[in-house]
């Protein structure tokens, strides 16, 4: 059921009848569907965050911090609550942990690109070329575009207009001063083959959270699906029983 949160126009599937006692942060390009099963039996919200699915986009290039700071004043008299936070929706969790100490009770962490474990890859020639041609004004936006088209990300790819510059925003963000201010107990679940957030960042992270515990699942990749999906409902079903 759709709902919002609060008093906020920020937009949720609700799950359960009682008082909220979790809510779920979904990865970039997805929605709050993405944990359904997860939240399944529990008085629970699935926030589709601004931007994606049915949720207008925000009216700048929000950082993970504006993000956070929007879902805290919709959490004011709601928590502490468990929060959960797939990858992009990790992120806002652990800044809104840090910056919100108060709105959460437990932190369920996976596949959040948390810190960076290898220098990023340097852009293709042609796509340097492209910019520097942009920027001299040799080149038209459509061409320019054409260049980002081929040379970038899928993610990047089906970004447009305010949603892409907070993805090259939120790109380069590194989240470890806020892992070391989290105050209450993270359980980080982690795909052992997870490509866009590798298993070793998850373990430097752990030497920054203080109070954090790192369970792996073998064979698992990324999205919330097989085993990781099961993995994950096991620990949410654990923190909210704690």
């Amino acid at each position: 059921m759709l709902t919002t949160v609060g008093t906020s126009s920020l937009v949720a599937e609700k799950f359960g009848s009682g008082p909220t006692r979790a809510i779920a942060l979904h990865g970039w390009g997805r929605t709050g569907a993405d944990f359904a099963r997860i939240l399944d039996g529990h008085s629970a919200l699935a926030l589709h965050l601004p931007g994606f699915g049915p949720a207008p986009a925000p009216p700048a290039a929000w950082s993970s911090e504006d993000y956070a700071r929007e879902i805290a004043q919709a959490l004011e008299g709601m928590g502490p609550l468990v929060v959960v936070g797939h990858s992009f929706g990790g992120r806002i969790a652990v800044r809104l942990a840090a910056a919100y100490p108060h709105l959460v009770s437990h932190l369920v962490l996976t596949g959040v690109p948390l810190t960076r474990v290898s220098s990023p890859a340097k852009p293709k020639l042609g796509f340097r070329l492209a910019k520097a041609l942009y920027r001299a004004k040799v080149i038209p936006e459509s061409v320019m575009e054409s260049a980002r088209q081929k040379y970038g990300s899928s993610d990047y790819r089906r970004a447009t207009g305010v949603m892409r510059e907070i993805l090259v925003r939120v790109i380069a963000e590194d989240y470890l001063d806020d892992a070391a201010r989290v105050t209450c107990p993270v359980t980080m679940v982690w795909g052992e083959q997870d490509k866009p957030a590798p298993l070793a960042a998850a373990q430097r992270a752990l030497e920054f959270f203080p109070q954090a515990t790192l369970r792996v699942v073998s064979g698992a990749e990324h999205l919330l699906e097989g085993t990781l999906e099961q993995e994950v409902a096991s620990a949410v079903a654990d923190a909210l029983s704690d």
